[in-house]
């Protein structure tokens, strides 16, 4: 039996002004480099089988942005399948950090292709604050779902 891979993620939110904002990152590497709306995300990542899927999202998003998000009330969305048949349980927060200020961990791949030269890239090369609507184009299609839901339960 074949296990889709699942991923822990959170959806950071603030209030500015009596205005929902939610926090995306953009992937970095090559094939993101050049794409915008669809390419964003919330900062998650993969867990194993018996990690507890909050933990594990807490993880990643310090991976992700070296900050840490560890207390606060986190609200359980429903989980999303994106289009490769990945799960993403994503628990909202809310809390504020400076999107230009993050540091993202790195992974290494061949780059430029057939080369084997080993280039490395960070996981994350930019985070923003969206407004929702604008979130709604930038995020990944199947996570969008996500700010739907956050905004029912916040406002």
């Amino acid at each position: 039996m074949h296990i889709s891979k699942q991923s822990a993620g959170i959806l950071l939110y603030r209030n500015i002004n009596s205005q929902l904002e939610v926090f995306l990152v953009h992937p970095g590497g090559p094939f993101f480099k050049n794409k915008d709306e669809g390419a964003w995300s919330i900062p998650k990542g993969e867990y194993i089988e018996g990690e507890d899927p909050l933990t594990a999202a807490k993880r990643e998003f310090f991976e992700e942005t070296g900050q840490q998000i560890i207390n606060g009330d986190f609200i359980k969305l429903q989980p999303v399948k994106l289009k490769s048949g990945k799960v993403v349980s994503a628990w909202a927060a809310e809390g504020d950090i400076d999107a230009d200020n993050i540091q993202s961990n790195v992974f290494e791949m061949e780059w430029p292709p057939r080369t084997g030269k080993m280039t490395s890239f960070a996981e994350v090369d930019r985070a923003a604050w969206f407004k929702p609507e604008t979130a709604k184009i930038k995020i990944n299609p199947a996570q969008a779902a996500l700010i739907d839901e956050l905004e029912s339960v916040v406002l």
